[in-house]
């Protein structure tokens, strides 16, 4: 090794040094995204403020849109949530690198409950999807640059480099059919959010390609 690689060496070990642990960040993820989920029922919390007089029947009427938005957009993030723990099970350091693309990852799940309060708050207009739709194609979009980054470092972690490839096969799906479902949403805007119910076609898909490949889904990929 020449003074030069050494030198290079050494600063990529110091670097490292000062990255969080592999649980610290681990840890931090799982408190943004119990935030976020919490920042979700706000909305809704002021709302049955509002309508003190107006008794509970008049309430759930009046505000069942929002309602749905709100358990649509919690199982979204705890679906994300499931999908980032399993991809960071195994792993076990962080370099600079997988440290921002999980900040941006954490970024689009605390903007989440912003979109949400927005699809809420305003009419139906392409804006409000593209905001809504949008992020969580964003959201999608980095967990599967995310499991690709790790697919090219082995280093930073133990999984096995097929379960990483059949994960990163569903997020290009899942990602797919995020775009696919705002596409006819702004298309045939009359279904609305029902176009999200696309998302249900992740699972054949999954396995429609992994046959397709020769190989057998996974059942946690």
């Amino acid at each position: 090794m020449t003074d030069a690689e050494s030198r290079a060496a050494d600063e990529q070990r110091a670097a490292d040094a000062e990255m969080p642990s592999a649980e610290r960040l681990k840890a931090f993820t799982d408190a943004v995204v119990a935030i976020a989920m919490t920042l979700l029922i706000l909305p809704l919390m002021d709302s049955v403020t509002d309508a003190t007089e107006s008794g509970a029947g008049a309430w759930v009427a009046a505000e069942w849109p929002s309602l749905l938005t709100f358990m649509l957009s919690f199982v979204l993030i705890a679906n994300f949530w499931i999908t980032h723990h399993r991809m960071f099970a195994k792993v076990e350091r962080v370099n600079q690198a997988l440290l921002w693309l999980t900040i941006l990852w954490m970024f689009t799940i605390v903007w989440l409950p912003v979109a949400t309060a927005i699809t809420s708050t305003f009419e139906p207009d392409p804006i409000e999807k593209l905001l809504y739709v949008g992020s969580l194609i964003v959201t999608s979009l980095v967990l599967t640059l995310t499991r690709v980054y790790l697919i090219h470092h082995p280093e930073l972690h133990r999984e096995k480099p097929s379960r990483l490839r059949e994960g990163l096969i569903v997020g290009v799906i899942i990602t797919a059919l995020f775009t696919v479902a705002l596409l006819m949403m702004l298309i045939v805007p009359t279904l609305n959010y029902w176009w999200m119910f696309l998302l249900f076609l992740t699972s054949p898909l999954h396995a429609l390609v992994m046959r397709m490949r020769g190989e057998t889904p996974g059942r946690r990929a």
